[in-house]
């Protein structure tokens, strides 16, 4: 995929993550090895794609085929790693998850302004 495609992709994520946080339940466990099973099984293809991004944007920064710098790219990796917990952990106020979110979004959508 190129770096446009999975860009789309993370935001698509992201929705999910967020719709995950705002409906789901916190856990009645947070040890429970269930519940950690479950969430790695969902979360890993996430993180790979997070990952993935992460590589492809910083090609493009490094070339200069995008506005954004080395270290939004690294935040937003960053970012993207602590919602993908805090989705399924509902362990974080929503003012903070929220900063969160928008923060991704925000890089996102600067990059794929770029491409139009």
């Amino acid at each position: 995929m190129n770096l446009k495609e999975t860009t789309i992709q993370l935001k698509k994520e992201l929705e999910l993550l967020k719709s995950n946080y705002l409906e789901q339940e916190k856990p009645a466990h947070k040890r429970d090895k269930d519940f950690f099973l479950f969430v790695k099984e969902k979360t890993n293809p996430v993180f790979q794609l997070n990952e993935s991004w992460e590589t492809l944007a910083a090609e493009h920064v490094k070339n200069r085929n995008v506005r954004v710098h080395p270290q939004q790219v690294a935040s937003t990796r960053e970012n993207m790693d602590l919602l993908l917990m805090h989705s399924y952990y509902i362990d974080v106020k929503r003012k903070r998850y929220m900063e969160l979110y928008q923060s991704v979004q925000y890089v996102c959508d600067l990059i794929l302004e770029d491409f139009q």
